[in-house]
């Protein structure tokens, strides 16, 4: 049976940067304040100006992911994209970003899992290509948070941000690559996390901000414990169906969620920090889009190595929650 393999990362930021500082004169809120509480020092918000749309975010994302993996966007078989912002509510945004490619020979479709998207969409192309209906797929992560946000609201605004992160799978015969991958979800919690209807105001300083009619919702203190809890038991499912100790774990790659919730989960797991991959203080929370991220920033300094075991987990609006073990293979 073929194993799907990373073998290219990419990611894409906007220019604006917003920093904790900046907030201050959105909403009642101190630097000092946002970094105790989640880690976060600054964050990236998209303009209609730069052409940082889902899709332009997505597309950039793609190519240089496109390009580290060295095979063309006709190569492609599936184009899977988890975000809970597309630009419209249809087409998806995985054909949006099809089209910019020009990569014909793809199917495409978007992922509606929350901060899990990244996650759930990697395990539907790796059960394509173990199941040989697919060889080559592009694996997306891509968000303008930033779009759906209350900038009233300081327990919400100060979180979130925009980005774009993507990976090439490909069906190799040799070992390793993506080992496993494990879902979880509970509906009945639905609203700890979610979309209301109706419009917030746009703060002066962020200009050419492309809203949508509506905005999220979040109860931070029941939705904090349950992060926790789920992140720690999708992690050690994944450690146990791979038979493998934290100890044997090169790198713990989670949702950036906030750093608190990070470090709970690592000391959960008895993993030390200096193992968990984070990028929060300068992304925020960037939903689907923060693993892939998070990777393509590691990939490219060099921290993880070829043979590593790589583990990533994911929470988000639904809830879900989701984990992956990979064996590096770039």
């Amino acid at each position: 049976m073929p194993q799907a393999h990373i073998i290219g990362t990419g990611s894409a930021v906007p220019k604006r940067v917003l920093s904790n500082k900046d907030l201050e004169g959105i909403v009642d809120t101190s630097d000092k304040w946002i970094t105790r509480r989640t880690g976060i020092k600054e964050r990236r918000i998209s303009s209609k100006a730069e052409d940082e749309s889902t899709t332009g975010l997505g597309t950039r994302a793609c190519i240089k992911a496109l390009e580290m993996a060295g095979i063309s966007p006709e190569s492609l078989d599936m184009i899977a994209v988890g975000t809970v912002t597309p630009d419209r509510q249809f087409p998806g945004a995985s054909c949006m970003i099809q089209k910019e490619l020009k990569a014909d020979n793809a199917y495409a479709f978007d992922v509606s899992a929350g901060c899990s998207g990244f996650l759930y969409a990697l395990a539907m192309a790796n059960d394509s290509i173990r199941a040989k209906s697919c060889h080559n797929a592009l694996i997306v992560g891509a968000e303008r948070l930033s779009s759906i946000l209350n900038w009233s609201d300081r327990g919400t605004c100060v979180l979130l941000a925009d980005g774009a992160g993507a990976v090439v799978l490909s069906s190799k015969k040799k070992k390793g690559g993506i080992l496993s991958t494990h879902m979880k979800s509970d509906g009945s919690l639905w609203e700890l996390l979610y979309s209301s209807y109706g419009n917030s105001y746009t703060p002066e300083i962020l200009h050419g901000l492309d809203v949508k009619p509506f905005y999220l919702k979040m109860e931070g203190n029941r939705l904090f414990k349950r992060a926790v809890e789920c992140l720690t038991s999708i992690a050690e499912e994944a450690l146990r169906h791979n038979s493998l100790s934290c100890e044997k774990i090169a790198f713990l790659v989670p949702h950036q969620a906030n750093i608190r919730i990070l470090q709970a989960v690592a000391k959960n797991l008895g993993i030390p920090l200096e193992k968990v991959y984070m990028n929060v203080q300068k992304y925020g929370n960037t939903s689907s889009a923060s693993i892939p991220i998070a990777l393509d920033e590691a990939n490219r300094n060099g921290r993880i190595k070829k043979g590593d075991h790589v583990l990533f987990a994911a929470f988000g609006a639904g809830l879900t929650w989701a984990s992956a073990m990979v064996k590096w293979s770039i």
